[in-house]
């Protein structure tokens, strides 16, 4: 799968909800990499810039906005997911009940457990995390 097909799928999957959040500006999402730490790779960049304001199933990804979803703010979930011993070359973008999926520098998806705080990949690329795990959840959920 694609991140093109992937991106539709999750459009096609979006929730409706009461008040939908902004996309975020190339800008804001340059500002969020700076204050991270981390490079982006530009899958997860396009993630943000394009469908960061989708709603689907269980999981909700942080977002670059910090005003807008203060518990989803990708700065503060760096900031916890680092302190629970998360790797520093990794970006978590995905909180999940005290774990974390995070994708490296090569886009690939782990997922970090905080039982036996280890880290494994989970998934080839962000496209394959986005249809796998989060649709995978919205389609059992619906």
């Amino acid at each position: 799968m694609n991140l093109d097909e992937a991106l539709e799928k999750l459009r096609a999957a979006r929730e409706p909800v009461p008040k939908p959040l902004r996309l975020p500006t190339p800008e804001e999402v340059d500002a969020a990499e700076r204050d991270v730490g981390v490079a982006f790779h530009p899958d997860y960049r396009r993630f943000q810039l394009e469908v960061s304001n989708v709603v689907a199933g269980v999981l909700e990804p942080a977002v670059v906005l910090p005003n807008m979803m203060p518990y989803l703010d990708l700065r503060r979930t760096v900031e916890t997911a680092r302190k629970v011993g998360v790797p520093d070359d990794v970006l978590p973008f995905c909180q999940d009940n005290g774990n974390y999926f995070f994708i490296d520098r090569a886009g690939r998806v782990g997922y970090w457990d905080h039982d036996d705080r280890t880290a494994s990949p989970r998934h080839a690329s962000l496209a394959d995390w986005i249809v796998e795990e989060w649709l995978g959840d919205a389609d059992e959920a619906g």
